[in-house]
């Protein structure tokens, strides 16, 4: 049988571009119709046992998100001990979507090493050599970050990543729900006041950037609530509390790039006990456990906190909300009970 030399044009044209990372097929125009991804609540928050986070898994795979990002890790009960950290990374690898992990401050903040002392810095340097070698997510597909620690001046901040999909710019951004990891008895804060500086210099990249290239959107991911839609005290009275308020810095500077950028800006969270919110910020919270997450507006400046289990946020170009959370099926489909049953194997 002879075979036209157009019909092997054809096939040749098929087979490269099944070839083709899956990265290069990001910036194809069907992104532009919109897309879905998935945040990861705290969903080993209740203790050691991982079906929670497995069914959650199993659930984002058969969604078939863009991508997913996982806000922590372990719950604050578990070991830091490095095959926790392991077993950890092995169980959100197996996700099919492209996972990208953003650390929490269970994770890393309240370890102690065998001698019940605080271990709180190397373990966070443990996890930044498991977790973020490389410039890949973590899943069966993977996605090429640009990460913090490719600039020599800020050479161990690798967990501090961004990628853009679909004319939005996502970002990691490490700011623990322990006010920050602000202690005050520990005289000067040497962690919080240099990673306050990486922090900083991060935030101005990424909004200069999106300003750059015209994009429609900025999605922050952290464990803390920054407060950007809090109203700020300005009593005269004085203040009794010797607590300080670790986000304030964070805060002010994403509100003031915010007013300069043109697009949205949408800051995602998933913690629910930040000690330093606001009462605006609890109320919001409290609202959003008897239904879905829902996105609070002030401006262009967005917020939503996911606490537990997963939500879809959907990303609409050119339709007012950008972003909007979906309501999802509370029963896992049968492509996710295999999945989650797999994972269990």
């Amino acid at each position: 049988m002879t075979i036209r030399r157009s019909t092997l044009r054809l096939l040749a044209a098929g087979l490269l571009a099944a070839s083709l990372p899956w990265q290069a097929a990001q910036a194809a125009p069907a992104d532009q119709a919109g897309f879905e991804f998935a945040v990861l609540g705290h969903s080993f928050k209740d203790g050691p046992d991982d079906a929670p986070l497995k069914k959650a898994i199993a659930e984002t795979s058969a969604f078939n998100a863009a991508f997913v990002v996982a806000t922590g890790i372990k719950a604050a009960s578990e070991s830091c001990s490095d095959k926790l950290y392991s077993q950890r990374k092995d169980l959100l690898d197996a996700s099919g979507p492209p996972l990208i992990v953003s650390l929490s401050a269970s994770d890393w903040a309240y370890c102690r090493n065998s001698r019940g002392r605080v271990n709180a810095i190397e373990r966070l340097n443990r996890l930044r050599d498991v977790y973020f070698a490389d410039d890949q997510s973590l899943g069966q597909r993977k996605l090429t970050l640009s990460r913090l620690s490719s600039t020599a001046k800020f050479r161990s901040y690798a967990e501090n990543a961004h990628w853009e999909y679909g004319g939005v710019l996502f970002a990691t951004v490490n700011l623990p729900a322990n006010n920050n990891h602000f202690l005050p008895e520990a005289g000067r804060n040497s962690e919080f006041e240099d990673r306050l500086v990486a922090n900083r210099s991060w935030l101005q990249r990424l909004f200069a950037m999106a300003q750059r290239k015209k994009l429609d959107g900025i999605v922050l991911f952290s464990d803390g609530e920054v407060g950007v839609l809090d109203e700020d005290d300005n009593s005269l009275l004085p203040s009794f509390s010797s607590k300080q308020d670790g986000f304030m810095g964070p805060r002010k500077q994403i509100r003031t790039l915010a007013k300069k950028f043109s697009g949205k800006v949408l800051l995602v969270d998933t913690h629910s006990d930040n000690e330093a919110e606001g009462k605006e910020s609890r109320n919001r919270k409290a609202a959003a456990k008897v239904g879905a997450p829902k996105i609070s507006w002030k401006g262009n400046l967005g917020h939503v906190s996911i606490d537990n289990d997963w939500s879809a946020i959907a990303v609409r170009p050119g339709k007012t909300p950008l972003f909007e959370v979906r309501q999802r099926a509370t029963r896992p489909s049968a492509q996710a009970r295999a999945k989650a049953s797999t994972l269990r194997r």
